[in-house]
């Protein structure tokens, strides 16, 4: 909580912010399954505006680690103390992964910098037991920067996850204020060294507009993305969660994301997704195919 921020109010949302209260025989389903295996979503943690269209279609992202977060980032739901880390998480993600019949699956965490790791083995062990009882499973995971810690990050590429996901969620000139913990240069670095490592190896990247960035900062944004040869970007309208988090500077239309879609497939991304509500695992399965699908037919 940050009460500097409580009394700052956003403009009033737009009628094209609206999201479907969840409900459904699959969103029961899940929760009950997430509850009885004790693990987390993002989903839910993240207050994601697309809970009730993913949950409803059987879709979830699982946050490893616990929802502790060592990071205080200012535009972020998730805080509060990390908790021990359990060993047997990865079996029982992928025991729900099945459970699910999921085709492909997204996988995250919060950020671990009391680890040594930053959390890098658990994530190698949850893809190889995701790969181990759901093998037909695609593995997207959506990972934290390991503090730099390059021999981290090599571990989870060995890993062979189908795509490696890295959110620079904002551009560079505001990373004080939204990612005060956090460096723009290395998130970029982590996202060419995976390329370095692996370089057929499907990067994805995403970014939150509407927290005071210009036009030119956006598009140098995705420059900076295509440098390192990121493969699919995301690009969503930034909700504040709540008053301990970052107003909202301006609410972008629905045609200015078709306009930054257009922008960034013309800078050579192989997918953009982009919308209000457009967060880092929506339509994952449709831009997984597509992607893979392009890269067998170069």
């Amino acid at each position: 909580m940050k009460p500097h921020l409580q009394n700052i109010l956003s403009p009033l949302k737009p009628q094209w912010i609206r999201a479907p209260f969840p409900t459904g025989k699959n969103v029961a389903f899940i929760r009950e399954l997430k509850n009885r295996k004790s693990l987390h979503t993002v989903c839910e943690s993240a207050l994601c505006p697309n809970l009730g269209t993913c949950w409803d279609a059987g879709q979830a992202t699982f946050m490893i680690m616990g929802d502790g977060c060592t990071r205080d980032c200012a535009f972020c739901n998730i805080n509060g103390n990390p908790q021990s880390i359990d060993s047997s998480e990865p079996k029982r993600v992928a025991e729900a992964v099945r459970s699910m019949g999921l085709r492909h699956t997204v996988i995250t965490s919060v950020t671990r910098d009391d680890l040594p790791d930053g959390g890098a083995s658990l994530f190698a062990d949850t893809i190889a037991s995701i790969r181990k009882m759901c093998p037909e499973t695609s593995v997207e995971i959506l990972i934290p920067d390991f503090k730099g810690n390059r021999q981290a990050l090599v571990r989870v590429v060995k890993a062979r996850p189908d795509i490696l996901g890295h959110n620079i969620e904002t551009v560079p000139r505001l990373y004080l204020t939204v990612r005060p913990g956090a460096d723009f240069e290395k998130s970029l670095k982590l996202l060419e060294t995976v390329k370095n490592i692996h370089p057929s190896m499907i990067t994805k990247s995403g970014l939150m507009v509407g927290l005071g960035e210009t036009e030119e900062e956006v598009s140098g944004a995705f420059e900076f993305l295509r440098s390192v040869d990121v493969d699919i970007l995301t690009i969503g309208q930034y909700l504040r969660p709540g008053p301990g988090q970052l107003p909202v500077a301006r609410y972008y239309h629905p045609d200015e994301f078709i306009s930054l879609r257009k922008r960034a497939l013309e800078m050579g991304f192989s997918w953009v997704e982009s919308g209000p509500l457009v967060r880092s695992s929506f339509q994952a399965e449709k831009q997984a195919l597509f992607v893979k699908n392009l890269k067998k037919g170069r």
